[in-house]
């Protein structure tokens, strides 16, 4: 299994045991170690994972950081742990503490389900006061994983991921600098746009006027681009569309004899073939994946051949499901909510294709 459908398998993990955790022994035990081994890491081995590590803080003797990860014999990383019920916001002075008096490069703040990952990009073994990648477990980016995966044991790598952390921190920072803007225009912000727009005194009353118009205006910019991109890329795909294979089975038989203007092409469905496509791009090219629809449903398949269907869609005002054939062909209905949904079964769709190969 791809590490990041072992993460993804972990954070399923985490939300059925979240609100049965009562004490922060129970979070340590049940979530925050696992995820540590998750990582490839022996938590029961105390030469490689070290709890209760003694970090001596000045003349205060018998400061102790919950775990230690050590690396020839010298810890790494330093860990503090919280309930998972507890805010991680007043926590960081503590783990701050620690840093300073070890050799450790690392420092991570968790509660079990946010993880926050702290170095000394700002001054030399000061720890920095904002982390330099924070991940929420039960709501994972693909981005993220790929950071997460420079932590494993068997890839980790001081020098590789301390390169990085300075660019990821401030693209973070960025980020949220710009997700607030989007949200609520400051003044300062809303001055830039207008001084090209706007000739007259910029008075709080203009600004007032005008902040609502920014905020509507940016965020139909950005999702239209969304959109644009996503009809782009569908695009291309139907343009380069295999043809499907001559000899379909007796179900595609029979569906091919019915009207064609009785099929309709929904967006919906060409959007979770667009996401069926991002979830299979790394296992197979995307110009083998190709789609037919029918008025019962619609097929995403390998090389454009029938036989070698690798999901339908059947969506109905009433309800949404996914089916994905079996080894025998046997379809397999998992109902959805919505279609970002299917995300949760890419190992099912990843292991179908690997059979057509």
């Amino acid at each position: 299994m791809d590490f990041i459908d072992q993460v993804k398998q972990f954070s399923k993990r985490v939300e059925g045991l979240k609100d049965s955790l009562q004490t922060e022994e129970a979070t340590k035990t049940s979530i925050i170690m696992p995820f540590f081994s998750l990582l490839g890491y022996d938590v029961f081995n105390p030469e490689e994972f070290v709890p209760e590590f003694t970090a001596d803080v000045g003349i205060k003797k018998g400061e102790k950081v919950d775990y230690a990860i050590m690396s020839e014999g010298a810890p790494v990383i330093l860990i503090e742990c919280k309930w998972i019920g507890e805010d991680l916001e007043s926590h960081d002075s503590q783990l701050f503490r620690y840093f300073g008096t070890t050799n450790a490069k690392f420092a991570i703040l968790t509660n079990g389900l946010i993880y926050r990952f702290y170095t000394d990009l700002e001054e030399p073994n000061k720890m920095d006061e904002s982390p330099f990648l924070e991940i929420n477990i039960l709501d994972i980016k693909d981005n993220q994983i790929a950071e997460l995966k420079k932590f494993q044991k068997s890839t980790f790598n001081v020098g590789d991921i301390f390169n990085s952390a300075s660019e990821l921190k401030y693209s973070h920072q960025f980020r949220t600098v710009f997700a607030n803007e989007l949200q609520n225009p400051s003044d300062d912000f809303l001055k830039f746009f207008l001084t090209s727009v706007y000739s007259g005194v910029k008075t709080q009353a203009v600004l007032e006027k005008f902040r609502p118009i920014l905020k509507r205006s940016l965020n139909e910019y950005i999702s239209e681009l969304m959109n644009d991109k996503i009809k782009s890329a569908l695009s291309a795909n139907t343009e380069n569309q295999p043809q499907a294979e001559s000899s379909p089975t007796p179900v595609e038989e029979e569906k091919s004899e019915e009207p064609e203007n009785r099929i309709n092409t929904t967006a919906e469905e060409l959007e979770a073939f667009f996401v069926v496509k991002m979830l299979l791009k790394d296992t197979v090219s995307v110009d083998n994946l190709a789609y037919k629809d029918t008025i019962n449903y619609f097929s995403v398949l390998y090389q454009g051949k029938t036989t070698k269907w690798i999901c339908r869609f059947i969506f109905t005002s009433g309800h949404k499901l996914l089916a994905i054939p079996d080894e025998n062909k046997k379809e397999i209905r998992y109902p959805l909510e919505n279609i970002y949904q299917i995300e949760d079964h890419k190992g099912a769709l990843i292991e179908v294709v690997k059979r057509y190969i």
